[in-house]
């Protein structure tokens, strides 16, 4: 439609800059950052419709966007149910028995900085890195009270690690679950990633670890009971995982299928955890078992930020039916090349969300533009990228209102140079080991 020096083109470009400038201050005007989105998701499609009707495009714009929202949608439904899983195994009290079990063993701020570290890296893959940097905060905030040196800097390792690990699985972040989705890159093939993901970790740390030193004394921990139905629904997740894969390797059919069925095997668990419950027993007062809703479970996923992602999607889809991204391909990739380029929006990330970012390259390519090792580098570098800034990342930002005054943007950017080094480590490492294969 040649909408791209429009006037319509222009007003929908300069539309979502103010949408993502109100999203990129949530923290200073705590508007939640769906909102903006979503206006401007509805106001731009609803100008490019406009244009389409008056010159007879009305069927061509209504495939445009029907393909975006069905990419939301599935992508939609496989967050919610992970999400789901996560909140169930929260509510009974999984999270915190694996934080009480680290307490208990009384290590130093140096091990424990490791440990946590580790855990996040290696947690992240499965449980999402979001969730995983909340639980491994959890633990470091408890054991170093009064001392915001270690607390700090350990969240600061907590973030690199939950993003490094969360790069190299299609459950760990949703830009690696978005490139999976969209079949450029299969499962198995994501773990090529693993020696650069941890790479990436292990240099910051390495560095971070000589500035901490000291031990947790006498803290505080209270003993915690799995509720009961806690183990089973942590195997269900991990059933619901493996139907995601093999529907997607074996029967060819998006992985939310997977999911969906997982998610039902959750639901009849929860039928039984419900009828099963009786108050009165003894085993409700030791906390071991309470009433479980699944509902419940699903009303408490993160609602804004699935809504931030469908208006984000939609506005990228947006811009590229009126011919930004091809200017953008054209400018970066074509410009630069395809390694420069993806290094760049790693980078670029690390100040928008990688949400945007990881979408646009969807957009612009598939497997006939772009080879598998680029498609693997930018799952590196946007997974990672947003480690370089606190604000770069869901676990980054989580942490800051989780640890506020002591995890902060600018306790964050003290440790940037060092994160960056680990940064273009993990990239050099990646493509060697692409040149060596």
């Amino acid at each position: 439609m040649e909408l791209l020096n429009h006037p319509i083109g222009i007003a929908s470009l300069i539309l979502f800059v103010i949408a993502y400038a109100f999203v990129m201050t949530e923290e200073v005007t705590h508007l939640r950052k769906s909102k903006p989105v979503l206006l401007a998701a509805g106001v731009i499609w609803a100008m490019i419709a406009g244009v389409g009707a008056k010159h007879g495009y009305s069927a061509h714009v209504e495939e445009a966007i029907m393909h975006a929202f069905s990419e939301f949608s599935q992508l939609m439904l496989f967050l919610l149910v992970a999400m789901t899983f996560i909140n169930a195994m929260t509510e009974r009290n999984v999270f915190e028995k694996l934080r009480s079990r680290l307490l208990a063993q009384d290590y130093s701020y140096k091990t424990l900085f490791w440990i946590t570290g580790f855990m996040a890296f290696f947690l992240s893959p499965i449980a999402d890195n979001l969730t995983t940097a909340l639980t491994m905060c959890a633990v470091v905030m408890a054991v170093g009270v009064g001392n915001k040196n270690f607390v700090s800097i350990s969240c600061v390792n907590i973030v690199v690690a939950a993003n490094a690990g969360g790069a190299f699985s299609p459950f760990g972040d949703i830009t690696t679950l978005m490139v999976w989705q969209a079949g450029y890159v299969e499962f198995t093939q994501f773990f090529a990633l693993f020696i650069p993901s941890l790479v990436n970790f292990v240099i910051p740390a390495f560095i971070m670890s000589f500035f901490i030193n000291g031990s947790s004394q006498d803290v505080d921990n209270n003993p915690v009971q799995l509720k009961r139905g806690a183990k089973t629904i942590m195997l269900l997740f991990l059933i619901t995982i493996l139907l995601a894969v093999l529907f997607e390797n074996f029967l060819h059919i998006p992985p939310v299928f997977g999911m969906m069925t997982g998610f039902s095997l959750l639901q009849f668990f929860g039928y039984y955890l419900k009828r099963t419950y009786s108050a009165p027993r003894s085993i409700e007062r030791d906390g071991s078992d309470q009433r479980f809703g699944i509902f419940k479970q699903v009303a408490q996923a993160e609602w804004d930020t699935l809504l931030f992602f469908y208006g984000v999607i939609m506005c990228v889809a947006g811009l590229s039916e009126i011919g930004y991204l091809a200017v953008l391909n054209t400018t970066l990739y074509d410009g630069l090349g395809f390694t420069v380029a993806n290094s760049l929006m790693g980078i670029i990330s690390a100040l928008v969300d990688n949400i945007p970012v990881m979408f646009s390259v969807i957009q612009m390519h598939d497997t006939t533009t772009m080879n598998l090792d680029q498609w693997l580098l930018i799952t590196l570098t946007a997974g990672v990228g947003g480690s370089l800034l606190s604000i770069g990342s869901a676990p980054g930002v989580a942490l800051m209102g989780q640890a506020k005054g002591i995890y902060t943007f600018s306790s964050h950017l003290k440790w940037s140079g060092v994160i960056f080094i680990g940064y273009v480590a993990s990239i050099i490492v990646h493509l060697l080991i692409w040149n060596i294969l």
